[in-house]
């Protein structure tokens, strides 16, 4: 007995398979789009005519690479770090000028109070005959130290006081700082004898153009190498306010401002190809005088005045430097004598005074090159 089986084709059998699902058999139902990727999606889900179709919320697809393809994944975007600001001053901490007298106030305050001591002594009798004689004074017997005078000698001191002890001497690029119990009550930017009141404490400040030159510092070059960096650092101070009484210390403020910014900025070693020091001491200007500007300071330039690297990596960094140099030297050799020997061979064979073959003009070459090559010095 011999039994025949019929191979249905793939075409057919899904012909067969719509067909019977149009007919309503019990077949099972035609893929649409069917691959490694993608799910099955029934035909009559395409074309169906709802009036209110419900909305489905969508997550976003993942697209990753697929196996065989030779695809790339996606590159996702660095998501950029936002650096917190800086904490503001106290916007009431501002530079603005303080109350003073000019120094003559102050010596006739002092005068009228050492006048106001004499006088009280002459009128208690306490003054003697050959002092009262010399100052045009007649003798007055007085009747002693009483409530009167010692009112007087009280008032007459506390002017002396206050004129004598309030003289200052301003200086042209000094200010003073004033503060009246614990609050800013203005700067002195003024030169010459002034009086200031003596309740007052009184800060110094220099306010002239200044410059630093730091100890080698920790840094790093483009490629990672660690170096030591030293900095002229040109600055001064703008607001005495802030600079004095916003910050602890100014110029250790200064000074750790500098040192954060050449961590996050690399500095290039002389004789490099991406920029060298200058773009280094660019950034490190606009990153020092953005941090310090808070507290009253203005930095005009922070450049590096000698770039090292570090002990532990310079040996092998001089070796590279070497290397390259000479390959660098080496290179320009060789195109030179490339260009003379290609120079000379052309100008023999133009003007016919030679007749090569290949095999000649090799040779000719080959001893052209050796000739050059050590006439340069350099050895084959």
């Amino acid at each position: 007995m011999s039994t025949t089986t019929s191979h249905t084709p793939p075409e057919s059998e899904g012909q067969s398979d719509g067909a019977g699902a149009g007919a309503g058999t019990g077949t099972r139902q035609a893929r649409l789009i069917q691959n490694e990727a993608t799910t099955e999606i029934p035909v009559h889900l395409l074309f169906r005519d709802d009036p209110d179709p419900v909305q489905v919320p969508l997550r976003p697809a993942v697209v990753a690479r697929r196996q065989g393809t030779g695809e790339q994944p996606r590159q996702r975007q660095p998501v950029a770090v936002r650096r917190r600001p800086l904490p503001e001053v106290d916007p009431e901490l501002v530079e603005r000028p303080a109350r003073v007298l000019p120094g003559a106030a102050g010596l006739l305050a002092g005068a009228c109070g050492l006048t106001g001591c004499l006088a009280t002594t002459w009128w208690a009798g306490l003054l003697p005959p050959l002092a009262a004689q010399a100052l045009g004074l007649p003798a007055h017997p007085g009747g002693g130290l009483g409530p009167a005078q010692w009112a007087a000698y009280t008032g007459a001191g506390l002017l002396g006081a206050f004129g004598f002890g309030g003289l200052a001497r301003g200086r042209t690029g000094r200010a003073w700082v004033l503060g009246l119990f614990g609050r800013y009550r203005g700067t002195v930017r003024r030169a010459g004898l002034l009086w200031v009141n003596p309740l007052v404490l009184r800060r110094r400040a220099d306010v002239r153009l200044r410059h630093w030159r730091s100890e080698a510092m920790p840094a790093a070059d483009p490629d990672g190498m660690a170096l030591r960096v030293v900095l002229l650092v040109v600055w001064r101070v703008r607001d005495t306010a802030r600079a004095l009484l916003g910050v602890e210390d100014h110029e250790t403020y200064l000074r750790e401002c500098v040192e954060a910014a050449l961590a996050r900025v690399p500095v290039e070693p002389a004789g490099g190809t991406r920029g060298g020091a200058t773009a280094a001491g660019d950034a490190l200007t606009r990153l020092v005088a953005t941090e310090t500007a808070p507290v009253g300071l203005e930095v005009f330039s922070v450049q590096p005045v000698r770039v090292d690297y570090a002990p532990e990596v310079a040996g092998a960094m001089h070796r590279r430097r070497i290397a390259a140099l000479d390959a660098r030297q080496r290179a320009t050799m060789l195109t030179s004598v490339v260009d003379s020997v290609e120079d000379t061979v052309t100008r023999l064979t133009m003007r016919g005074l030679v007749e090569l073959d290949d095999y000649e003009r090799k040779v000719l070459v080959r001893d052209l090159t050796v000739a050059f090559c050590s006439g340069r010095g350099e050895p084959v």
